[in-house]
Order: C-alpha cells, then structure tokens, then sequence
C-alpha cells in the first residue's frame, strides 16, 4: 500500500486513476508520494518515506529539486497537458491588447445615463487595430509555444520564433538570436521555463532591441521580466502594453499593464489532464520503476513490469551510470535481462530488469549511490 499526500486540490478525475494500492494520507510525513500545484515546498521537510513528487503542472519553480535529487525523492512534471488551457488564454490576451477591451470595459462599466449617445461619442477612445498581418514573436517552442503559433497564424498572423533548442519543423523563421528576431515583432509572447538562466531574461538590454510600441504577453512565468526593466520600457512606449497572467506589488494599478489573477491553467479540463498526467507517472515509477518527465532525474522506461523483478539505483556524480551498476550486478552475480538509464544535471538513474524472481540481499559499498528500489508485482 502506497501512502500519496494532496498538497493542493487534486481533480477527483485524476485521484480516481489510483488503484486500490493507494491510499490517499493527510499525514505528509508518512507518504510515498506527493502530489502538489502549487504549494510553496523550496523550505519543507521531507521525510524518509518519500520516494516521488509529481507537480500537476509544468512549473517546478515551488519545488526544492536539487535537495530532492539528494535525498532520492524523483520530482515529474506535466508537460503539455495544461498546453491548450494557457494557448487559449494567450491568444484571449492578443485580443485584449489589439482591441483595448480592458479600457473600454472599465469605461462601459461606469455609464449611467444617456449611454447610447455617450458610447456613441466616446467609442472611438478605444479604437484598435487588428492581429491580422501582424507579426507575433514566439519566445520558446515548447508544446505551448507551438500551440500559439499555430493558433496565431490560423488567424492571420505572421509567425517568427525564437528557441535555441528547438530541432523539429516548422513553417515559419526559427531564431537562436532573439535580439534578431525582437525588432520584427508587433506582439511578442513569452513560452519558457523559469530557471536561473531565463530569470530576468526580458530587461532592459532585450526591451531596447524590440519594436517601437510592441505588445508583451507574458503568460509563462513572472520571474522571466525583471519589473523595474519592464515599467520603464512601458513609461516610454517602447512596449505599449504588457499583459500578464501574473500579478504582483510592482504592476497592479500600473497604466499600460493588463492583469489576470494567474488564470492560465486554471479550467476543468486542464485540472483533470495534469492530475491524470500526475498521478500516472507516480504509478508508473512505483509500480514498474519507470521515470518518464522528471525534471531532476533522466528518462528510464522498461515498460510494463509483468512477472519480472527489477532493481532501480538513483546515483550521483558518476559518469556512467549504466555501466557502474552493470559491474556492480556481475559482482553480484546476478544476470540482467535488461538495462536502462543515464545522467541529468549530475544526477543519475538506473532501471535493471534481471533473470530473477527472487531479489537478493543486495547491499552496495558505493557512496555515489543515493537509493536503491527494488520492483517486483
């Protein structure tokens, strides 16, 4: 019986895809598992028992991944499956901006008498112009980033892009210099993770090398715009706009800025895709020792474990961890049937299937070994 712990409201849709294996636990020191949206976890505790995370959503920036990685704990994600949710809204955000909806609905709000001859006369306070045969720059080709070009160009738009890591095909200009492709852009929407190399990413030297008067969207994560930067550039029309997804101290009552209270992923159906997401990657590490979207360990998926055995190792600091867990199972004299894994960020892991039904008494001298789980219907 696995123990998981709720963190956050958890869609019922996802939490029914638990078996009868699972408990759901109010108590998080004795969990198993965790499953979070939100929660701040970068200063909680973790206790022994913890072997797995999986944050319903595709931000890890809440959870303590390097303190997770050393003491074993495998954190996932849910990339892709909020993806549509935050698309929509993105594009909800284009409109916004283009047709000044959030002044002219301030302004229709406080109308109270003569409002046909007034809105009349004072519509055109408000008048915008249209996204069609606009240029909108896409910052990072992820599964959302490519969801919103693709929207944006079926309505009209021209589409450039900017992904240094990007290696698929698309029908429109891919940047690796976004300095080269900001002065192109009437609108230019934000699709990265938040990490130490993107923090702060959007500052001064970037707002200079965009288009006069340039709309910003920002519906990723606030840590990517540095504020101070960012008002300044607005104060002065070269961004005529930002919109937002993320309010804060800085930006609220600010004029040019548009706020939304943190809506993107927030529907019925991408609440239930995460959830689902979520919880089935915990299943399939505990149950078959699989790792599959984990932002701190590397991808090892045997599939399925029906009648077999496993042996998984989370190591660290080795240069290949297959190799050094083969050796170490030869010594031990147990022949494998098959073997995966590799390293990410210093961390490794290692998914063994052997020629055994039975698991052995292992116990492994190395210090470069953070935990090993042995898997087994």
């Amino acid at each position: 019986m696995y123990q998981i712990a709720t963190l956050n409201k958890i869609s019922k849709v996802g939490l029914a895809e638990l078996s009868d294996e699972y408990m759901i636990t109010e108590k998080v020191e004795d969990a198993a598992g965790i499953l979070v949206r939100s929660q701040d976890m970068l200063t909680m505790e973790f206790s022994k028992e913890l072997k797995a995370i999986a944050r319903a959503g595709a931000g890890v920036n809440n959870i303590p991944l390097d303190r997770c990685a050393e003491a074993g704990i495998v954190v996932f994600n849910t990339p892709g499956a909020n993806a549509n949710a935050v698309k929509e809204l993105t594009i909800a955000g284009l409109l916004l901006a283009c047709r000044n909806i959030p002044a002219a609905l301030t302004w229709a709000k406080g109308l109270s008498e003569d409002v046909s001859k007034t809105v009349e006369k004072g519509k055109s306070q408000f008048a915008g112009h249209e996204i069609t045969g606009k240029t909108l720059g896409v910052v990072g080709l992820g599964a959302i980033g490519r969801k919103v070009a693709a929207a944006a160009s079926a309505l009209g738009m021209k589409i450039v892009g900017y992904d240094p890591f990007f290696n698929g095909d698309a029908d429109y200009q891919v940047y690796t210099d976004l300095k080269e492709m900001l002065p192109l852009c009437d609108y230019v929407t934000i699709h990265v993770p938040a990490n130490d190399n993107t923090k702060g990413m959007f500052n001064k030297e970037l707002f200079s090398a965009m288009k006069e008067g340039a709309v910003l969207l920002n519906f990723s994560r606030d840590k990517l715009v540095n504020d101070v930067d960012l008002l300044v550039a607005v104060e002065t029309g070269k961004v005529s706009q930002y919109i937002t997804d993320f309010p804060n101290d800085n930006l609220v009552g600010r004029e040019g800025v548009v706020l939304l209270p943190h809506l993107g992923a927030s529907t019925e159906e991408a609440e239930d895709n995460c959830a689902v997401m979520a919880v089935n990657e915990i299943r399939d590490y505990f149950e078959n020792g699989n790792v599959i979207n984990s932002v701190n360990f590397p991808k090892a998926d045997l599939g399925p474990i029906g009648d077999n055995t496993r042996i998984a190792f989370l190591v660290k600091d080795m240069d290949d961890p297959v190799v050094a867990m083969t050796e170490h199972l030869s010594e031990a004299g147990i022949a494998i049937k098959k073997i995966v894994g590799g390293n990410k960020k210093g961390f490794g892991y290692v998914l063994a299937e052997i020629d055994s039904k039975e698991l052995p008494g292992l116990i492994f001298h190395d210090e470069n070994i953070i935990a090993t789980r042995e898997i087994r219907k």
